[in-house]
């Protein structure tokens, strides 16, 4: 819980440092923590943990409640005598994420690693009692049999009839295992580190989406809650309509909820993913959260966002009976209505306050320091923007100038130089600086600003498909910068 001033730094698991093509849940995780909380950081931020479909987004995930196995660390596999030395050794791979490459060859290793794992063992036979990745276990093992969509699958298996689903696993019963192995150990190795973070006073925001992948383990197995047609394809899809930044809107393609057959279940499935998502992190923050209130749907058949249409949403009786009060950020960026304040301030959620979106020259702007007190969050920048320096470097342009003018290009350059008292390089830092001294009870600064990196350690553009997720450290963040950050945690008293 955020009850003190706090300082918090993002830096997704994938962009760790290590030797094995992308970062994982092993000791270069444990380096980082400790180095947090030498540097005084009570708060990690990290982006969805989810094992990631189309596109290779954590916002696109096959199980919104699975984790990735590109995480499970390898060297603790082979620990545990399920990898060799040599089969380590051949998986070495560094710099940047090529998820390409990790699909072809990670999960040849993990099903190597499954041939040599005792699955007669107690705890996993727990695990899978459990039930906690049944749906994944059953989606996975459909997905390797019969490939493509569920939608294209055949009826007993796309309309999950009890039969078809007990012939599933049974007569692909090896497949079945495997995919539960997988969650089996991500999860092991996931609650020891969450463990040792908070041993050392350091808490794990996570974050989940508000929409789900369509091709995933949610909807095939809870199809009465999406609105779909009979054959189980959608009605209606997700997105933001046009707007100063996009004349045709944003067309993301997730089916939206049925949001009466949720109220009629009691909220039931949602509750359980906010209960889920709580249990494997202490805080969580809510993606798009202004959709609770209200959403925005367009006909599946669409080529563009234009002429969608704005709807209800479930508002705060989807947190009913949930035990959340204090642990949940809410995403409210964006345009916000009326509607959607009132939410966040009848749950009690604080906000977020982005300080890259500060700098128009507009004294009343809400994201100005001075506009905002101390419930909500602040952040120098988030995943989906540029970094610090990369901002202050793309207002030179072309590109950027040719968008907003020239003059605006160099009001906005003059704004950002006279509210940080800065230059150069020495703008991260500055921007660092301006929200660690914010009242914001929680501010939170990206690995990358607090290095000071250009764009190309920027994590996403959003409304590309190609280049994503991709960004990872070269090695632990130096102990010149966390230094820096020390004293900045220090004077601000955070």
């Amino acid at each position: 819980m955020i009850d003190t001033r706090s300082a918090g730094v993002l830096c997704h698991i994938s962009s760790l440092p290590g030797k094995y093509g992308i970062g994982s849940l092993g000791k270069e995780a444990y380096a980082f923590a400790k180095r947090l909380a030498k540097s005084g950081i009570k708060f990690w931020q990290i982006l969805p943990l989810v094992q990631t479909g189309f596109g290779d987004s954590p916002y696109q995930s096959v199980a919104c409640s699975s984790g990735n196995p590109y995480f499970i660390d390898l060297e603790l596999l082979a620990a545990d005598g399920l990898i060799t030395k040599q089969e380590l050794k051949e998986a070495r791979s560094e710099g940047d994420v090529d998820f390409g490459s990790l699909y072809v060859r990670r999960y040849s290793l993990l099903r190597k690693a499954f041939s040599r794992f005792f699955f007669d063992g107690a705890d996993f036979r727990a695990f899978i009692d459990s039930g906690v990745a049944e749906d994944y276990a059953l989606f996975m093992t459909a997905k390797t049999v019969f490939g493509g969509s569920f939608s294209d699958w055949e009826e007993g298996i796309k309309y999950r009839r009890a039969e078809a689903i007990e012939r599933l696993r049974t007569e692909y019963h090896e497949e079945y295992l495997f995919w539960n192995f997988l969650q089996y150990e991500f999860y092991a190795q996931w609650q020891a580190l969450k463990q040792y973070c908070n041993g050392l006073g350091v808490q794990i925001i996570g974050d989940i989406p508000l929409y789900v992948a369509y091709d995933s383990a949610d909807v095939w197995a809870h199809p009465e809650l999406f609105k779909l047609d009979e054959e189980l394809r959608p009605v209606k899809v997700a997105g933001v309509p046009p707007d100063y930044f996009s004349e045709e809107g944003q067309l993301w393609g997730n089916p939206v909820y049925d949001w009466e057959a949720h109220e009629r279940e009691g909220f039931r499935w949602w509750k359980r993913r906010l209960e889920v998502a709580l249990g494997t992190y202490d805080l969580v923050r809510i993606d798009h959260f202004r959709g609770i209130d209200r959403y925005y749907e367009i006909d599946a058949d669409a080529k563009t966002a234009q002429h969608g249409e704005w709807k209800e949403g479930p508002k705060e009786k989807l947190f009913e009976g949930v035990e959340c009060a204090g642990r949940v950020i809410a995403e409210d960026l964006g345009v916000m209505d009326d509607g959607v304040k009132k939410l966040i301030e009848r749950t009690g959620f604080p906000g977020m306050k982005v300080l890259l979106f500060a700098f128009d020259g507009n004294e009343e702007n809400e994201f100005l320091p001075h506009n905002f007190g101390e419930d909500c969050v602040c952040y120098t920048g988030t995943h989906d923007n540029d970094t610090v320096r990369g901002y202050v470097e793309s207002l030179d342009a072309p590109a950027f100038i040719l968008f907003r003018s020239r003059v605006a290009a160099e009001l906005e350059r003059q704004n950002v130089l006279v509210e940080l008292g800065a230059r150069g390089e020495g703008l991260a830092e500055a921007l660092v600086r301006l929200a660690f001294a914010s009242d914001a009870r929680l501010a939170v600064a990206p690995i990358q600003d607090i290095l000071g990196l250009n764009n190309e350690a920027r994590m996403n553009f959003p409304g590309t498909d190609r280049g994503n997720w991709q960004f990872r450290l070269k090695k632990q963040p130096c102990s010149r910068a966390m230094g820096r950050l020390k004293k900045i945690v220090k004077k601000y008293r955070r």
